[in-house]
């Protein structure tokens, strides 16, 4: 029997009980849409922290802060160093970190932080002393004028780079270039006799440039696009006073480099500061990911075995259909093979069409897996209120799978309804009533 002969004919069975054939392939109409709307979610949220991984500067990213607690004998104790980290460390690791592309060292403030542009318009925002490494490392375009530059921070200018929201708060949709904004931020200390003491300490800043939309982070729930940036040694002269720096954000040459990376930065951070890097403390972006893709691994093995289970109740009702198929057309049987067709030309034929019956009801799932995801990514959008857009990304190769599986259910289940009618005798099929 040819192929295709073969299909048509198992088509025409699929019209000719359209109700029954379509309860049938319920099971694996079902089974398959659960599986690529649910997988559609799952890899649209994993593109969304992917996206946001790349606006906190990517996967080979990792950061040394300074801390005061250190873990020893599965308790915290607070660590007696009095180093910290400086400006020239960030210099040094660079210089001296074959592992490492770029290095940024950073200052950064959230709290209290108001800046006032012209005619009394005003943002609570944040500001980040940086230099000019920052821009390249993070990746982040310019929308007009100028970045940090090296000189800006040899001099200490009083320049500063704004964020697209802040540029639009304070000057709309003219250009900030060359406007001076002030910066405000409040300042506690300690007075002569100990009482706390908070002081309002304001910066006039010239702007020479501002960035793209960046967006909002996920991880820490801050928007990149409501800070201004700083040189550096202006905010240590300005703002903060000393010659402490926050973290540095180092970023490996790759993936592969991050613990070469991280151990030659601990070995610089040792030369400098004493033989000691146990006030520092180190988190390294990839390490998060890994955690995204083992949790991404068990929710496709947990939606892998439900689908299993689902597909293979609609392959006992392809079984039971076929078999009951086997019964009705008994003197087609024999009359077919009567007129001389052979055992395996009768096998070929009900295999083909359970292969079909599966087919089409593969092809169903996917339609609606589609329609599904798309619909779930838009209730996802609503419910959960994170992000303004949830992608639904239906994935080609586990549509290949899904329709593979189908497949192989309808060759598995319809296996022994042909092998049935194959064997029947053509006198005894033609007796049948």
């Amino acid at each position: 029997m040819r192929l295709i002969e073969g299909i048509s004919i198992g088509l025409a069975a699929i019209r000719a009980n359209k109700m029954r054939s379509l309860l049938t392939m319920l099971g694996i109409i079902i089974g398959i849409a659960a599986v690529l709307a649910m997988i559609a979610i799952g890899d649209g949220a994993k593109e969304i922290v992917m996206n946001d991984v790349e606006k906190l500067g990517g996967a080979t990213r990792i950061t040394l802060y300074h801390t005061s607690y250190k873990r020893e004998n599965n308790r915290w104790v607070r660590v007696r160093s009095n180093e910290y980290m400086k400006y020239e460390d960030a210099q040094a690791i660079e210089a001296e970190c074959p592992s490492i592309s770029s290095v940024a060292p950073r200052i950064p403030d959230w709290r209290d932080v108001l800046i006032q542009g012209p005619g009394g318009s005003e943002i609570r925002a944040g500001y980040n002393g940086v230099d000019a490494n920052y821009q390249t490392a993070m990746k982040w375009e310019l929308r007009e004028g100028r970045f940090i530059t090296d000189e800006d921070v040899q001099n200490a200018t009083k320049i500063c780079v704004l964020g697209d929201e802040i540029a639009f708060e304070l000057f709309g949709n003219k250009s900030p270039l060359g406007q001076e904004i002030k910066i405000a931020r409040n300042v506690r200390y300690r007075d002569q006799w100990g009482r706390r003491r908070r002081e309002r300490l304001t910066e006039r800043f010239t702007v020479v440039g501002t960035l793209q939309p960046r967006g909002r982070s996920l991880r820490f729930g801050m928007s990149y696009d409501n800070l201004a940036f700083i040189p550096i040694s202006t905010v240590q002269e300005r703002l903060t006073g000393g010659d402490r720096v926050s973290d540095i954000m180092i970023f490996a040459n790759t993936t592969d480099d991050i613990p070469k990376a991280i151990q030659e930065a601990r070995t610089v951070i040792r030369k400098r500061h004493n033989d000691q890097d146990d006030f520092i403390k180190i988190r390294a972006m990839r390490s998060g990911m890994a955690q995204l893709e083992r949790i991404s691994k068990m929710i496709k093995i947990a939606l892998g075995s439900i689908a299993g289970f689902s597909l293979l109740v609609g392959g006992i009702g392809i079984m039971n259909m076929m078999l009951v198929a086997v019964n009705e057309r008994t003197r087609e049987i024999g009359l077919r093979k009567a007129l001389g067709a052979k055992p395996l030309d009768i096998m070929a034929q009900f295999l083909i069409e359970a292969v079909a019956m599966c087919g089409v009801g593969g092809a169903i799932g996917v339609g609606l897996g589609a329609l599904a995801g798309e619909g779930m990514a838009l209730l996802a959008v609503k419910i959960a209120k994170i992000v303004p857009e949830w992608p639904a990304v239906i994935s080609t190769e586990w549509v290949l799978i899904s329709v593979s599986f189908s497949a192989a259910i309808g060759i598995s289940f319809g296996l022994y309804p042909a092998i049935k009618a194959s064997m029947l005798q053509p006198k005894e099929a033609l007796r049948a009533e």
